[in-house]
């Protein structure tokens, strides 16, 4: 049995939120400047352009890399052999993310009543996924998110005959529908199967996958590319100004589901898709 301190975890969790609203991921970073460099629209290039200085600033200065610095979301690898001392594991996490927005200087954007909205002053609680596992081990990917990129989301229960053309034409529909609402270029996460939280779950759980890693089912990888080029197809463009660039990528887990049931979630990741796993 391995002991772990709620004291440990807040700090660790604070600081993966300062990081994480500060500093782009490498792959994301990566992907953009891919971009830059293939964009044909002069137009497309100045905001890719302009997104990467944003990105740099950020860095060397320590702010925010957008002001939305949204509502977290946490997901929690446990170990069965470990036991969480001196509180619990909630609390250590939302601590964590309540120090480090303080510290931080980000926008606090989380109300405590969908209808009464009065905001927590904190930014939390945090939305919160744990999985208990065999092991001693504690990791946590900490997920930023904002709204404008959020509400932007989408899920469909398809009809099983509606088959992998139901699948892309959906997905599609999203990616227009959100045209410059979820800041593109965008990263496209998808979740298949399972049934209507879980494929909600699984769409938001596939952002999470760096965008230099590559699917591991063949097909679905083929599949991703196929999306990515129709979703570039449309020519929304960085920003939605127009352009080769809407996507960066298109990442996609699916799951076991119902004879009757084929559940489609689309969740859309913004230019800065910010994200930073820790284990402790």
């Amino acid at each position: 049995m391995r002991n772990i301190q709620y004291e440990e975890i807040k700090q660790a969790v604070k600081s993966a939120v300062i990081k994480a609203n500060t500093l782009l991921p490498d792959d994301v970073l990566e992907a953009l400047e891919l971009a830059l460099e293939n964009e044909s629209s002069s137009r497309g290039k100045m905001f890719l352009q302009v997104l990467l200085e944003n990105a740099a600033i950020a860095e060397n200065e320590k702010m925010a890399l957008c002001q939305d610095t949204g509502m977290v979301s946490v997901d929690i690898d446990l170990g069965q052999e470990v036991m969480i001392t001196g509180g619990s594991l909630e609390e250590a996490v939302n601590e964590g993310i309540k120090e480090g927005y303080q510290e931080g200087f980000f926008r606090k954007s989380i109300v405590g009543d969908p209808f009464i909205r009065n905001n927590t002053g904190d930014n939390t609680p945090a939305v919160i996924h744990t999985h208990l596992n065999l092991g001693d081990h504690l990791r946590l990917t900490i997920f930023p998110k904002g709204a404008g990129s959020e509400n932007m989301g989408q899920l469909a229960m398809l009809k099983p005959s509606q088959g992998i053309a139901g699948v892309k034409e959906f997905i599609l529909q999203v990616v227009r529908e959100a045209g410059a609402n979820a800041c593109p270029p965008l990263i496209v996460g998808v979740g298949i199967g399972g049934n209507m939280e879980k494929a909600a779950y699984l769409a938001k759980k596939a952002l999470f996958r760096p965008m230099n890693v590559a699917n591991p089912s063949p097909d679905i990888a083929i599949l991703e590319e196929e999306i990515l080029a129709g979703i570039n197809a449309l020519g929304i463009g960085p920003q939605g100004m127009g352009g080769d660039t809407t996507a960066l990528g298109v990442n996609i887990i699916t799951f076991p589901t119902h004879i009757a049931c084929l559940p489609v979630a689309v969740s859309l990741g913004c230019h800065c898709t910010r994200r930073v796993t820790i284990e402790i």
